[in-house]
């Protein structure tokens, strides 16, 4: 699958993503957000679905954001300011969670809050597992983007742990999905943050992205 990113942006996208990045604020309620400045990109997925663990690759952290194999552990909005005036966000995990509901039914407004009153979000990464593919609780989640005319674009994760021609298959499936959301962008990216794989694109879509908002 050709990246279609030049040569200056994969390495522009290293470069960026190589800087100093820090924890700033882990949020419950819209009352902690950071003032709006600079640009936010955020990242949602099912709970356990490797948010945590794609942001390390990406900054070439080990322990910036926590991992766990416990489905529900991020349960607020981490910001993660670095350089270039570019702002990471962890979302809550959607879905299933290990937690009594009325904390999920919080975590979902709180979300929602976020995404109809950032001015400086510029796109929410939405990751999908490569090995399960597209959920109802995806297209739930979607509705709400667009609702909110929030760009978004899905990240696949985990690709390593599919073959060839699966990952294929759910990509096909994704874009048709696809087809009719306005707000959706309709190139996906397949990454694996166990090997690297895609990591190198997705800091460049991230590069394209700024330079358009620019």
């Amino acid at each position: 699958m050709s990246s279609g990113f030049s040569v200056k942006e994969i390495e522009t996208g290293r470069r960026l993503f190589a800087g100093q990045w820090s924890f700033s604020r882990a949020c419950a309620s819209a009352d902690c957000f950071p003032p709006a400045a600079g640009l936010e990109i955020a990242f949602a997925g099912r709970s356990n679905v490797g948010k945590s663990s794609l942001i390390n690759a990406l900054t070439g952290r080990k322990a910036l954001a926590r991992t766990s194999n416990t489905p529900g552990r991020t349960q607020e909005l981490i910001f993660f300011p670095g350089e270039h005036n570019l702002t990471l966000v962890d979302m809550p995990g959607y879905g299933y969670a290990a937690v009594p509901k009325a904390k999920v039914a919080a975590w979902t407004s709180l979300i929602h809050e976020y995404l109809r009153g950032r001015t400086n979000l510029a796109r929410v990464y939405v990751l999908i597992d490569a090995r399960h593919g597209l959920k109802d609780t995806d297209s739930e989640v979607f509705d709400t983007l667009g609702a909110a005319a929030v760009s978004h674009q899905i990240v696949f994760t985990k690709a390593d742990q599919v073959t060839p021609k699966e990952l294929e298959s759910r990509l096909d499936a994704t874009k048709a999905a696809l087809i009719k959301r306005a707000a959706a962008f309709p190139e996906l990216l397949a990454t694996s943050a166990h090997t690297g794989a895609g990591i190198p694109e997705l800091r460049a879509a991230v590069v394209r992205l700024m330079a358009e908002r620019s």
